[in-house]
């Protein structure tokens, strides 16, 4: 099987399928976000830092989602397998009504109270009362947000994703049209600036959401498109055993993401200019590693569907060649990254001092692609898809809480570092992460039918 996956189109046609939709609704996604930033950035660093304070709580939200909806999409992908098309309809349903619980909650939280949650990251008044006006507004689009996710997140694990991604492309390309018309004031329309960037957002998710379910129920037996009784025909049963595998990737995840997010309250601490600083670098940092998303969701999908089958050994060929391609994609795309670092730089409106810190965080990124891209693929597209969620979630809670973050504020606090040495210190977690995965993976514990 080893040798057969060179030429095996069985492999490698599925995993394009996957793959490059996967790949173009982060190209967009991101996409679109480095436009904001770049447009945002254009009205000075406070802004800036503030769209990018306040859209962490988005990040939190975003993983939350990611969490529950990977957790159950461990199951899907493996129901799928055996074409069970109940199960997968009930477990949407089950998607939709955590998210829809999730998405009011917090919704309700930023919108009463976002002036505490932004001076958390930061004192400055002008970032306070720019991330104040962003988030009242954005909290709209949190519901919106969260059933289109489950739709699209559980449109890949049945491998329904060409629509899903050209959904995406339109609801971007609204959103960046209107918010160059209202950031700037352009053909008539008022000059809003943050609040004109977080009223386009609102929109295009609103289109998004109407976009993606027309087509779910106006497609001809869409695996997807159940009548509310199917949706909601999940019991506690089924939500025990589908929580006991996913609840450790929810805490995971949320887990990951609180604490990156306290790694923004240590980047405050610099100014608001490491803030921006950092905002960019990571979106031009998901940008490259775009590819990787794709990989890692098709690796996913592939491997728990043989799991499914109960073809154990074939799934563990598809992770080592999902490993090889890991490998050459790093080399690639972190090279790509070092040459076009000073490109990016000039694309903002920023001091010598700022450009400088932004150039070298890059740098930094660069050379931390390849075991952030390794521990991304082993967690996320590998380990998981076997239902592995408890020793992932361990591990993320060690990396992040005992090293990551200790190592956040000792180095802002006691070693005064500039934000790029910063960003090297605390990436350093990814190393730990990295080593201690690689044993787990050969150990092939991981490797678990959860349906049979």
């Amino acid at each position: 099987m080893k040798n057969k996956l060179k030429f095996d189109k069985n492999f490698y046609k599925p995993m394009m399928v996957i793959a490059l939709p996967v790949v173009i609704q982060n190209l967009i996604s991101i996409g679109l976000n480095m436009i904001d930033s770049i447009m945002v950035g254009q009205l000075g660093v406070n802004p800036l830092a503030a769209v990018g304070i306040a859209n962490r709580v988005y990040f939190v939200f975003s993983m939350i989602c990611f969490g529950i909806y990977s957790g159950s999409t461990i199951f899907i992908a493996q129901y799928w397998g055996v074409k069970d098309l109940k199960n997968i309809k009930k477990l949407f349903g089950m998607n939709l009504f955590l998210g829809t619980v999730l998405s009011v909650a917090l919704s309700i939280v930023v919108f009463i109270f976002p002036r505490q949650i932004v001076s958390i990251f930061s004192n400055d008044i002008t970032v306070i009362n720019d991330g104040i006006t962003y988030l009242r507004i954005i909290s709209v689009s949190y519901l919106f947000t969260a059933l289109t996710y489950a739709a699209s997140f559980n449109s890949r694990a049945i491998h329904k994703l060409k629509a899903p991604t050209i959904i995406s492309a339109i609801a971007i390309s609204i959103n960046t049209v209107l918010n160059y018309l209202l950031i700037y004031g352009v053909a008539g329309f008022p000059k809003l600036g943050v609040a004109g960037a977080a009223i386009a957002t609102v929109i295009a998710r609103i289109v998004e959401f109407v976009l993606m379910f027309g087509y779910i129920y106006k497609s001809k037996e869409h695996p997807l498109a159940g009548k509310l009784k199917e949706l909601m025909s999940w019991d506690f049963k089924m939500f025990k055993n589908t929580l006991k595998t996913s609840l450790p990737v929810i805490i995971s995840e949320s887990s990951w993401s609180l604490g990156t997010t306290v790694y923004y309250i240590a980047y405050g601490m610099i100014g608001p200019s490491a803030i921006a600083v950092v905002q960019v670098a990571y979106i031009i940092n998901d940008l490259f590693q775009s590819m990787f998303f794709g990989v890692g969701n098709a690796a996913a999908v592939m491997i728990g569907n043989e799991i499914g089958r109960n073809k154990m050994d074939k799934a563990y060929d598809y992770s080592m060649a999902f490993l090889k391609i890991t490998l050459w994609l790093n080399v690639i795309i972190s090279i790509c990254l070092f040459l076009v670092r000073n490109l990016i730089v000039n694309m903002y409106n920023f001091d010598p001092q700022t450009n400088l810190m932004l150039e070298r965080s890059l740098i930094v990124f660069a050379i931390y692609m390849t075991p952030k891209m390794f521990s991304y693929m082993f967690i996320c597209g590998i380990l998981r898809s076997g239902g592995d969620t408890k020793f992932c979630m361990y591990l993320d809670l060690i990396s992040i809480w005992l090293i990551g973050v200790p190592l956040a504020f000792f180095s802002v606090l006691v070693l005064n570092l500039p934000i790029y040495y910063v960003l090297a210190v605390v990436f350093s977690e990814e190393i730990f992460k990295l080593a201690i995965v690689l044993k787990r993976y050969y150990s092939k514990k991981w490797i678990n039918n959860l349906i049979n």
